[in-house]
């Protein structure tokens, strides 16, 4: 599902990642943490896929509010067990979206 944010700017956090082999518990942390940073102040949104690569957008009103989901204790948690056991690689880019648009629907 495309994420509804609000007319820019706001901030997405672009995760591209691979995975280990097995879910280890993985599937289950994943969905606990796109139900908790919905709970966070600032959370706009998400979007993701996975077909070997994953890629998660995640969408924020403020860099504070990014600052406050990175340190958020259970995402802290997930993130220690991300780098010891889910994934062989990633990369996270923090993006200031300054123009969107959609189809169908109108530039802003």
């Amino acid at each position: 599902m495309i994420a509804a944010t609000p007319k820019p700017p706001y901030y997405a956090v672009i995760f591209s990642s691979m995975r280990t082999a097995g879910d280890q518990g993985y599937g289950r942390m994943a969905e606990h943490m796109e139900e908790l940073a919905a709970q966070q102040p600032g959370y706009l949104g998400v979007e993701s896929v996975r077909d070997g690569l994953g890629i998660t957008i995640s969408y924020w009103a403020s860099l504070e509010d990014i600052r406050n989901w990175k340190r958020q204790v259970d995402h802290w948690e997930a993130q220690k067990k991300g780098r010891s056991t889910w994934y062989s690689a990633y990369k996270v880019r923090i993006c200031k979206v300054e123009r969107d648009y959609e189809f169908p629907g109108t530039e802003s």
